[in-house]
């Protein structure tokens, strides 16, 4: 074999690397194939999958040889499972849920050794939803209730589990019903009386929740006293937050959960294409977060806490050569 084939060979083995230093090394444009990243978002009119069209959008403007294609999916523990199995390079997930997923902890059978965070993009904020003119005004009186608590393969689904066993609403002569819905489903099924109540972690206003506001009078239940429970048995992915007086009209701001977000990646993307994206992101966060939450402000200091979850190699070249 010539030497000629080998050098062939071995940059052909180097796959996505080698196309990644093409790309980020200046060769003439027209020589550099364009790399695809899947990235794995939630389901269509959720907030991850507005995050993950804006970002596909900002990527394409920015020029680079680079394309995002978002993918429609249950949210968090999906798409961790698709990062973790290779059917995607990125993903939206929220902090407990990546926890989970490199700790080896339920609802995950194994750690994700190939699971890495990029950034810490925003802070989802735990509804709990029940009809105003209804008789539920606590948690406890949930006891026995139908509760639409989240898809099958949601992180919504793995913090009404924790947030009901906290309450002590699991088991006994009157556990919860838990009904396993998309936020769309949960809507109608409580404009619908087919449920008791919804509970969603999300941005704040959530489009879907608004406008069932505007059709019902709601009640959102406060969830604070729980956090000290979370956070003691599952660490300090959960946090004290407030959804503010005037979103869904409500007439005071009611203490709630919040529960960061992570954009993650799989180990194996090349670094040089994690710093160009990250690049983007704190190029465009307005526009990527303006129809996801409200008031959210996209730092540094803020990104880089991912907790146990550790940070791609090439976010932290990324971090360091920006910001020192």
């Amino acid at each position: 074999m010539t030497s000629a084939e080998v050098s062939r060979r071995r940059a052909l083995r180097a796959g996505l690397g080698g196309v990644a230093a093409a790309l980020l090394s200046g060769c003439a444009e027209d020589s550099v194939p364009v790399r695809r990243l899947r990235c794995a978002t939630g389901p269509r009119g959720g907030p991850y999958n507005a995050f993950g069209r804006a970002l596909a959008g900002a990527v394409t403007a920015s020029g680079q040889r680079l394309e995002i294609v978002p993918v429609g999916t249950a949210a968090s523990v999906d798409n961790l499972r698709r990062l973790d199995d290779g059917s995607a390079e990125l993903a939206l997930a929220m902090a407990d849920a990546s926890e989970d997923a490199v700790l080896g902890r339920a609802p995950f059978s194994r750690p994700a050794a190939d699971v890495t965070a990029l950034a810490r993009v925003y802070v989802n904020y735990t509804h709990l939803v029940v009809p105003a003119e209804g008789p539920v005004r606590s948690v406890q009186e949930l006891a026995g209730r139908r509760l639409a608590a989240g898809e099958a393969g949601s992180g919504v689904q793995v913090l009404a589990g924790r947030l009901l066993r906290a309450a002590g609403l699991t088991d006994g002569r009157s556990p919860v019903q838990e009904r396993r819905l998309s936020l769309a489903d949960s809507v109608d099924a409580l404009r619908e009386g087919r449920v008791d109540a919804l509970m969603w972690s999300g941005g704040v206003p959530t489009p879907a929740l608004s406008a069932l506001a505007r059709e019902v009078p709601l009640r959102f239940l406060p969830l604070d006293r729980f956090v000290s429970a979370l956070r003691a048995r599952y660490g300090p992915v959960y946090t004290a937050v407030t959804l503010p007086s005037g979103v869904y009209g409500l007439k005071e701001p009611v203490a709630t959960i919040g529960v960061g977000n992570y954009l993650m990646a799989r180990a194996d993307v090349p670094g040089p294409l994690v710093g160009e994206l990250l690049h983007i992101v704190f190029d465009q966060w307005q526009s990527l977060l303006r129809d996801v939450t409200a008031g959210a402000r996209l730092e540094p200091r803020f990104a880089i806490s991912t907790g146990v979850v550790p940070l791609h190699p090439g976010a932290k070249a990324y971090y360091r050569s920006v910001y020192g």
